[in-house]
C-alpha cells in the first residue's frame, strides 16, 4: 500500500463517495475531503434514471441501492392534471440523499478510507492526485432550487413533472412512505417562513393545484434546503483539474439524469486514477483521459437537454410541447434515450 500514490478527493457528494469507495476497494490509499457531514439533505430529484448495471457493479452500488423504490412511469403535467404519461425504458431508483449519501460514506470507511468531514479545504490550487467533486461551479443566475419531503401525497403515477410559469417541479416517493418535492423556479420576492417557502413559490409559478396537495400532506421542515444561482451546462468545459459530478457539467434536472451522471462520472475517472496509483501513468495523462471520457459521454446529453430545456419553463413553449404531445409528434422515447 505504502508503494502506492496517494489520491485526494475533495467534496463528498455522489461522484466523490463513489469513486472514492471504488478506489479503496481496488486498493487505492484515498482521503476524501467533506465540508459538512452525515447523514444530510439536498437539493435533488432523489431518483436515479439511465443508471446501468454496469455502472452499478463497477463502483459497487448494487447493495447500497439493493432497497430503492423502482418507478416505471412519469406523468408529465399542467394545471394539476397529466398532459403526457411516459414508460420508462428502465426502472428509475427511488431513494433519498439523506439515505444515500450516508451509506456511501459508511461504505468507504468500512473499506478501510480515510474520511474527514466537517473539513473545508481552503487551498484548492490543482496538483497530482487531487480530483475535485465540489458540486456545481459559482455562477450567477435567476433560478433557485427547492427541496422537501413530504408523507402522505398521493401520487397520481410513480413520478411526476409539474409544469409551471418560469418553473416546474417533480414528485418522487422514496423510503419510509415519503415523497420528495424539488423545483427549479425563478427567483421571487417571497417572504415566507422555511416550511412555507416552497408552497409559496408554487403558487407564484401558478402550481396551484399541487400547492393544496402539499397543504393537505405532512411536510417535514427539517428536510427544507434550498441552493440557489443554479446554472446548467451545454458541454463539459476544459479544465485545469480532474473534475466530477456537478463540478464537472450540470445537467438540467428535468432529465432525471443529475445523480446517474455523478455516478458515471466516477465511473469514468476510476480506471485513469488507478493507473496513476499504481504508477503505470502520469497525472497529466490520468487527467487527459478522463476530460476525453467525460467529454464522449456527455456531450450530446448535456448539448440535448439545454436545447429542451426553454421549452419547459414558460407557458407558450409548455402550450407547443402539449400540442406536439396530444398529436404524438413528441418523440419521448428518442429525447429520453439522448439524454440519458
Amino acid at each position: 500500500m505504502n508503494s502506492l500514490r496517494p489520491l485526494e478527493i475533495i467534496g463528498g457528494g455522489l461522484a466523490g463517495l463513489a469513486l472514492a469507495g471504488a478506489l479503496r476497494r481496488a486498493g487505492a490509499a484515498v482521503t476524501l475531503y467533506e465540508a459538512g457531514s452525515y447523514p444530510r439533505h439536498r437539493v435533488c430529484g432523489e431518483f436515479i434514471a439511465g443508471l446501468s448495471a454496469r455502472t452499478a457493479a463497477c463502483l459497487g452500488l448494487v447493495p447500497v441501492l439493493a432497497d430503492s423504490l423502482r418507478h416505471r412511469e412519469v406523468a408529465w403535467c399542467r394545471d394539476g392534471r397529466p398532459i403526457a404519461v411516459q414508460p420508462l425504458p428502465s426502472p428509475a431508483l427511488g431513494l433519498s440523499r439523506y439515505a444515500l449519501d450516508a451509506r456511501l460514506a459508511e461504505a468507504f470507511v468500512a473499506a478501510g478510507g480515510d474520511l474527514r468531514t466537517r473539513t473545508r479545504v481552503t487551498e484548492l490550487a490543482p496538483r497530482p492526485g487531487r480530483i475535485f467533486a465540489t458540486g456545481r461551479r459559482p455562477g450567477n443566475s435567476g433560478w433557485l432550487g427547492l427541496k422537501m419531503h413530504a408523507l402522505g401525497l398521493a401520487l397520481q403515477r410513480d413520478l411526476e413533472v409539474h409544469l409551471g410559469d418560469d418553473a416546474y417541479v417533480g414528485l418522487s416517493a422514496v423510503e419510509n412512505g415519503r415523497v420528495n418535492v424539488c423545483g427549479l423556479f425563478r427567483r421571487r420576492r417571497i417572504d415566507a417562513k422555511t416550511a412555507l417557502i416552497l408552497p409559496a413559490y408554487l403558487r407564484a409559478a401558478g402550481l396551484d393545484a399541487l400547492a393544496d396537495r402539499l397543504a393537505a400532506a405532512h411536510l417535514y421542515p427539517e428536510s427544507f434546503c434550498s441552493v440557489a444561482a443554479v446554472a446548467f451546462d451545454w458541454r463539459v468545459p476544459a479544465q485545469d483539474r480532474v473534475c466530477l459530478g456537478d463540478a464537472c457539467a450540470m445537467i438540467p434536472p428535468f432529465t432525471g439524469n443529475g445523480m446517474a451522471m455523478a455516478f458515471q462520472s466516477a465511473e469514468a475517472a476510476l480506471t485513469p486514477l488507478l493507473e496513476y496509483a499504481r504508477g503505470r501513468s502520469n497525472w497529466p495523462a490520468a487527467r487527459q483521459a478522463i476530460h476525453v471520457a467525460l467529454q464522449r459521454r456527455f456531450r450530446l446529453r448535456l448539448a440535448s437537454a439545454g436545447a429542451l430545456h426553454p421549452y419547459l419553463l414558460r407557458p407558450p413553449r409548455q402550450r407547443w410541447l402539449m400540442a406536439m404531445s396530444r398529436a404524438h409528434l413528441l418523440p419521448l422515447r428518442p429525447l429520453y434515450a439522448v439524454m440519458h
